[in-house]
């Protein structure tokens, strides 16, 4: 395998949503670059990048996959990724390594939730992005008005460079300004635009050196000159263009006919940018780490994945300098050195060995002892560390243990893996509600993690609700009195105790009775705070003996509240009379006694259980909006707003928790998978109080059980 130096590689990305053809354009462009002699086919489960037996099972693509073929004297690195929302993560992780996102697109589907996701995420990479119609000898294809979507929802900076001919093999390319016939292996044959289309070519032709030179003074003054510009022109200028994010060119493509693929691929680089052209990328402190082959090496893992008989795959991209075989590097996350052993580049589960990897291209080491996705690799004594990857905040959450009873410690050990090699899979341990949950983007996300545990530690595991994290709290102020007194021989226990418990809201405004001497915010470990405020005068406790004890025994109270047994947050615990004993005194009896009347006040206080309420955005054509709102309603949402998104409505609203159990699943369900949606944490609010009741009743019978 030949080394290429930075200005003759390209990095490009295949996104958008399930089913546009990326899989398949990316075998077509594989194909018609002579690196593989036959083409494969999903439906078949033959394609290079769709290798792994869950997506052949499936027939689409769940892994990110990485491949390479050379075209006129440049390497084209293509990562094909999956159009499935719920792994998007594969998305993140390929944007931030790629240089050019190519969208595909069904020519009779238009603008998808999937193609709306992954432009999120390239604008807010800043990635120079084109527009591929694929699949356009489809019967109900329909490419101008498809355009003026893209126009309405991507802006004027969409600018038409092919359209389809008069036969599904031809194509009226306005850069060249020829019409291309295309061999079923993917030869092209250019010729003379026919009659028939000359007039709107020359239209899109013109409004299209018009884009190019409205985006640059100097391309925009010989085009005052000569009325023109020439092709090299219009390439370096669409290049400038994309790079700044001003222009979005749209190709044309019959991927599974190799229609088009030449033609893109010849775009590919000629226009679009080379790890040089781009600007450099940056480190955690914000140092630019430009991409030359001279200086210190540094490299990214963007993805780690085991393959059977080979072991874990690190697979990165070079930002500077040049890595070795053989060459020692440090983890800048552990401070451990890896050993560089042979460096390979893949075409799916295929790979060749490379002797060196320069800055801006992209491969693979095996067997690496101390890194995983995320990591950054450089020279040991330099101190760059590339910007990390941001990936999703789950979407789906399901409690997660083990089938067999003994396993917990297997489990363990697969779930750090799996997260290491996918960060957008999530573990959250919460012993307050004695479960283990793991959080994704849906549930085929959670359903292949399940797999990989099963093959990576042999453990099965199933899923269930998860409890919510309900908490207790009381909504006015109450106070009780309690006597600890224990005589059983020898020296007894008395504390005696009288406190005053409210809301935690603002200052303590005091009482005539009651004077503040000293005041302890107290953070829990789920978050919660605890003020306990020293009232006590003339010395009836003695407070800097037993403040402390007083403390530890309202906190154990707090672990499992009075209502319902959740934990107890944001209220106010006020000590401020009481008495004790000089011998029969103890710190266990003033533990006892503030426990009881912690727990005695809390009772006649007006508690309330809160419940976590989430900020939820839902992303729909428009046709199912009704629908979804009117599921929202079953779910105790609040419709905050809708906010129209080209076709597309975002449903804004509040949600509580509770409500959201496999709600990415239904929103599918309701869309026929045109649907997606987000969710964050907002804020903890009462609950009402038939939901309140049937809370309670819940919790009394797990106990009773």
């Amino acid at each position: 395998m030949n080394v290429f130096d930075a200005a003759h590689i390209r990095n490009v990305v295949l996104v958008g949503h399930q089913s546009s053809g990326k899989t398949t354009l990316a075998e077509s462009m594989l194909f018609v670059s002579g690196s593989t002699h036959r083409m494969g086919s999903v439906s078949e489960g033959n394609t290079v990048s769709d290798y792994h037996s869950s997506e052949r099972e499936r027939q689409m693509s769940i892994f990110s996959s990485l491949l390479h073929t050379e075209w006129k004297r440049h390497k084209i690195n293509v990562i094909d990724t999956p159009g499935y929302p719920d792994f998007i993560g594969e998305v993140v992780a390929a944007m931030k390594v790629a240089d050019t996102a190519i969208f595909v697109m069904n020519a009779t589907e238009g603008v998808e939730v999937g193609t709306e996701l992954a432009w999120s995420y390239a604008e807010k990479a800043a990635k120079p992005s084109m527009l591929v119609i694929n699949q356009l000898d489809r019967s109900q294809a329909d490419s101008e008005s498809l355009v003026l979507r893209i126009k309405e929802r991507f802006g004027a900076g969409a600018t038409v460079v092919q359209f389809p001919g008069a036969s599904p093999r031809t194509v009226i390319d306005v850069l060249v300004m020829k019409q291309l016939t295309f061999t079923d292996t993917g030869k092209t044959k250019a010729s003379d635009i026919p009659a028939e289309f000359q007039e709107r070519a020359e239209e899109l032709h013109q409004a299209l050196v018009e884009d190019i030179a409205v985006n640059d003074e100097a391309l925009m003054e010989l085009y005052f000159d000569k009325g023109e510009l020439s092709e090299t022109e219009m390439r370096q200028g669409l290049r400038t263009a994309m790079i700044a994010r001003e222009l979005f060119p749209i190709f044309c493509t019959v991927a599974a006919e190799n229609v088009g693929t030449a033609r893109l691929m010849s775009f590919i680089d000629n226009v679009c940018p080379s790890p040089m052209d781009m600007p450099p990328a940056h480190t955690s402190s914000g140092d630019a780490v430009p991409a030359h082959m001279a200086g210190s090496p540094v490299a990214l893992i963007y993805r780690t994945m085991a393959e059977q008989h080979v072991g874990d795959y690190s697979i990165f991209r070079v930002y500077r300098g040049t890595i070795e075989s053989g060459m020692d590097l440090e983890n800048a996350t552990s401070g451990a050195t890896e050993r560089v052993g042979q460096l390979y580049v893949l075409n799916g589960r295929e790979r060749d060995t490379v002797s060196r990897m320069v800055a801006g291209d992209i491969g693979a080491f095996v067997k690496l002892r101390h890194s995983h996705t995320n990591d950054t690799l450089r020279k040991k004594g330099t101190d760059a560390v590339i910007e990390p990857i941001e990936f999703p905040q789950p979407r789906y959450r399901a409690s997660i243990k083990p089938t067999n009873e003994g396993e917990e410690d297997r489990l363990a050990q697969g779930l750090h893996q799996i997260t290491s090699e996918d960060p957008s899979l999530v573990v959250l341990h919460e012993p307050h509600l004695s479960q283990v949950t793991l959080g994704g983007q849906g549930e085929l996300h959670l359903r292949i993690a399940r797999y990989r545990l099963k093959h990576k530690v042999d453990v099965d595991v199933g899923f269930g609700r998860p409890r919510v994290a309900y908490r207790e709290t009381v909504t006015s102020e109450a106070r009780s009195k309690y006597r600890h007194k224990k005589q059983t021989g020898g020296a007894g226990q008395f504390a005696d105790i009288s406190v005053l418990i409210e809301p935690l809201d603002g200052e303590f405004k005091g009482r005539s009775d009651i004077s503040v001497r000293n005041v302890v915010d107290v953070k829990t470990a789920y978050g919660s705070t605890i003020q306990f405020i020293d009232g006590i005068v003339g010395g009836v406790i003695d407070m800097r003996r037993f403040f402390g004890a007083i403390q530890k025994g309202v906190l154990e109270a707090m672990q499992k509240g009075p209502i319902a047994g959740y934990p107890v947050g944001n209220v106010r615990f006020v000590i401020f009379d009481g008495g004790m004993h000089s011998v029969d005194s103890n710190e266990a009896a003033f533990r006892s006694a503030a426990r009881m009347a912690f727990r005695q006040a809390f009772r006649d206080a007006r508690p309330v259980i809160l419940e976590p309420i989430h900020d939820v955005e839902v992303t729909v054509p428009e046709a199912y909006t009704g629908e979804v709102m009117g599921d929202m309603n079953t779910r105790r949402a609040r419709i905050q707003g809708i906010e129209a998104e080209g076709a597309l409505q975002k449903i804004l609203a509040q949600v509580p928790e509770a409500e959201l159990y496999r709600y990415s699943t239904s929103v599918r369900s309701m869309t026929q998978g045109r649907g997606i949606h987000t969710s964050s944490f907002s804020h903890y609010e009462a609950m009402p109080r038939s939901v309140q009741e049937r809370v309670v009743a819940e919790a009394a019978k797990e106990d009773d059980g």
